[in-house]
């Protein structure tokens, strides 16, 4: 079981543009938390939002109304770019337990609760993102935004949020993604 929503045209079109513009001009290369090894593994770029920007203080208002989660559980915002080729292959976006990491990333703040991603573009071919686990598979639309619990009822990972950011084949994928965690984010 998984609680997965979506909500199409979460966002204006203008509205992803200027994130956009913002993920081109601040982007880097992507990070993995317990790094397992595989050079291939994510191989998107990241941009850390500015929370002064008023597209991200209006995005961020935004969550705050649709989720009704503390505004305090949520880490920054941060956009992604996936260039024609590159992937995150599947994963989770809960720490997990065992990982090396841990301790390091849930000591404070906990695990991560709710993610919720916003596609800001239509892709050309391919950049799907596909739930294994559930058999559900969604293709990137501007604006569309889904959102999925990573706990299980009793508070557990859930392993069926299991999902893969499938790789671009024509075009270019922007998305935004916002974490929410058990305890108050120290920004």
């Amino acid at each position: 079981m998984l609680e997965l929503f979506q909500h199409k045209s979460f966002l204006g079109r203008d509205h992803c543009r200027v994130l956009i513009r913002l993920i081109n001009t601040n982007r880097r290369p992507s990070t993995l938390a317990d790094d397992n090894g595989d050079q291939y593994f994510r191989t998107s770029e990241t941009c850390d939002l500015e929370r002064s920007e008023p597209v991200v203080e209006k995005l961020e208002a935004l969550l705050d109304t649709l989720s009704g989660i503390d505004p305090a559980h949520g880490e920054p915002l941060q956009g992604q770019r996936y260039a024609q080729g590159q992937e995150f292959k599947p994963h989770t976006d809960y720490f997990t337990p065992s990982g090396t990491d841990f301790d390091r990333y849930c000591s404070i703040a906990g695990q991560r609760t709710w993610t919720f991603m916003i596609y800001l573009n239509e892709v050309e071919a391919g950049g799907a993102t596909r739930f294994k686990m559930i058999g559900k598979t969604y293709r990137p639309e501007c604006g569309k935004l889904l959102c999925w619990n990573n706990r299980n009822r009793d508070g557990s990972a859930n392993p069926n949020t299991l999902h893969h950011g499938m790789k671009v084949r024509k075009g270019v994928k922007y998305v935004i993604t916002k974490w929410y965690r058990e305890r108050e984010w120290q920004w």
